[in-house]
């Protein structure tokens, strides 16, 4: 891959790829031009090619215009998976307007913030989320909101095909960052951020243009725009619709249309595991899995290599602000670097700094810094937090980790998810790890209970395999050999049903600390 450096958002220089498509609808021109009568789009009983993907979106998008929407509007997406997200996505784009997708697991306070922070002036919704909207007075910029069910009555009049000229580091989206603390932030994705990703996507994965890509993940985050919509996309390959992720639908599925690659969380992974039928599916044509969000247990890997030989596992790691991946391991180095996130993206930049800003020696934990043209520029409307967070075009990730000898990225925890036991640092990931090595754990969740001794001590929430009966006992016998002795569970929560994450996947820790007040030991 050929590699220059650029200037970007004013002072920034950074390595870039020079032979790259211009903007995300130039990727989907590109599929159009390449595979016009290959599909694009399948959703239910829902089949596009790309010339009637082309269509539907030229007519949304002359809809869009027809109610007034220009070059810089703001276009709220308040959808889960289906196919009118990826349709409005791209008719928002081919007018220069900033998509704006929002989590459907948003509530009405939450909305009432973003849709007013945004400005937007026109939310697409699903139709049960209309309850969940603020009042006009509110919102005083949104002028129009359209149910889905509505959806096809955005069209034309006519059909919109060229699209407005855009920069590379114009605004394409916004993403509204999880906000585990404090309100979310809006980062914002340029055309440059976007392309990069993708082809970084499409070098690591070894994509090619057959690939059918499942969207199994909340197509409204970061995950689901870039490594599966918009590289899906880009490698004219066909997407695949999962509204929701079950087990079983997800095999039907990937069976019934070839899956070829997808990216979904370890945990989904261990479901799909449990489904009795799982070793009788017929899943040949499924060539790569990603992953990313949290470790893969070794247990599943393992499991996985004895069922699905063929299945190339490549874990990744990334953030919003990143625009997705920030690193890839690749899959020969799974089982090896197995604690590994992997090597930076080819125009990406890591480092691991200390609390003074001062780079720290290979093997030395620290923060990890990301510079990169995938790297956003800031935050919408927020000078202070985009100055708190980027320094030179790094981004502070607030995630703790190191680089070894060989450039592979090791991530230990996130700073405010440290559990400090009487002076001894434990990283929640190393007691997580621990436990799902238990043949009958599903989830695990270490986080800190205050301690008037000792500040704070390791407390776990664990989700068993229905059916199972392993006590607190059991899991610390279990633990025993495996962690230091400060680093062991000392109290158990055990939950009926999955922990709390975020659309992305990752576990929301600030919600399991909150549960800890409201409830008494169980172990």
């Amino acid at each position: 891959m050929t590699i220059r450096l650029e200037r970007h958002y004013g002072d920034r220089v950074m390595p870039c790829i020079p032979d790259r498509p211009s903007s995300l609808h130039a990727l989907l021109a590109g599929a159009i031009a390449r595979n016009p009568d290959g599909e694009a789009l399948i959703d239910g009983e829902m089949r596009l090619t790309y010339r009637a993907l082309d269509q539907r979106v030229g007519e949304i998008a002359a809809g869009l215009a027809a109610r007034g929407i220009r070059s810089g509007d703001r276009v709220a997406m308040l959808l889960g998976n289906r196919a009118a997200f990826v349709i409005l996505l791209f008719a928002a784009t081919r007018l220069g307007a900033i998509a704006v997708p929002l989590s459907i697991r948003e509530q009405r306070p939450g909305l009432t913030y973003l849709l007013g922070h945004c400005g937007a002036a026109l939310v697409v919704h699903e139709d049960d989320l209309a309850p969940l909207l603020p009042a006009p007075a509110d919102v005083p910029a949104l002028r129009h909101r359209i149910p889905v069910s509505a959806f096809d009555d955005l069209k034309g009049p006519g059909r919109r095909d060229a699209a407005e000229p855009a920069e590379e580091e114009d605004v394409a989206m916004l993403l509204y960052t999880s906000g585990t603390t404090g309100r979310p932030k809006g980062a914002m994705l340029t055309h440059l951020g976007l392309v990069h990703s993708v082809l970084h996507c499409m070098a690591a994965l070894e994509l090619g243009p057959d690939e059918r890509v499942m969207a199994a993940v909340p197509m409204a985050h970061v995950t689901g725009i870039v490594p599966i919509i918009a590289t899906t996309i880009h490698a004219a390959g066909a997407l695949l619709v999962l509204p929701e992720f079950k087990a079983g639908t997800f095999l039907d599925l990937a069976e019934r249309e070839r899956l070829t690659y997808t990216i979904i969380v370890p945990a989904m992974y261990a479901l799909l595991l449990l489904e009795p039928d799982f070793a009788a599916r017929d899943l040949s044509a499924w060539r790569i899995g990603a992953f990313g969000g949290a470790p893969m247990p070794e247990a599943v890997i393992a499991r996985l290599a004895a069922t699905l030989p063929h299945l190339r596992l490549i874990n990744g790691y990334g953030a919003t602000e990143t625009t997705s991946p920030a690193t890839f391991l690749p899959a020969a180095a799974i089982v090896e670097h197995a604690a590994s996130v992997g090597l930076p993206v080819a125009c990406g930049e890591i480092v691991v700094m200390d609390e003074q800003g001062r780079e720290v020696p290979r093997g030395e934990i620290g923060e990890i810094w990301i510079r990169g043209p995938m790297v956003v520029p800031g935050y919408w409307q927020d000078e202070r937090a985009t100055a708190e967070n980027f320094t030179a075009g790094f981004w502070h990730s607030g995630d703790l980790g190191f680089m070894d000898a060989e450039n592979f990225v090791h991530i230990r925890d996130r700073g405010k998810d440290m559990i400090n036991r009487g002076g001894h640092k434990v990283f929640s990931v190393e007691v997580e790890n621990a436990l799902i090595a238990h043949p009958d754990v599903i989830e695990a969740a270490a986080v800190a209970r205050p301690c008037p001794v000792l500040g704070e001590r390791v407390h776990v929430f664990v989700r068993l395999r229905d059916g199972a009966a392993v006590s607190a006992e059991a899991l610390r016998a279990h633990c025993a050999p495996l962690l230091a002795d400060y680093k062991r569970p000392e109290t158990f929560s055990f939950a009926a049903l999955p922990l709390p994450r975020n659309a992305n996947g990752k576990l929301l820790k600030r919600a399991l600390r909150e549960e800890i007040a409201r409830t008494t030991d169980k172990g």
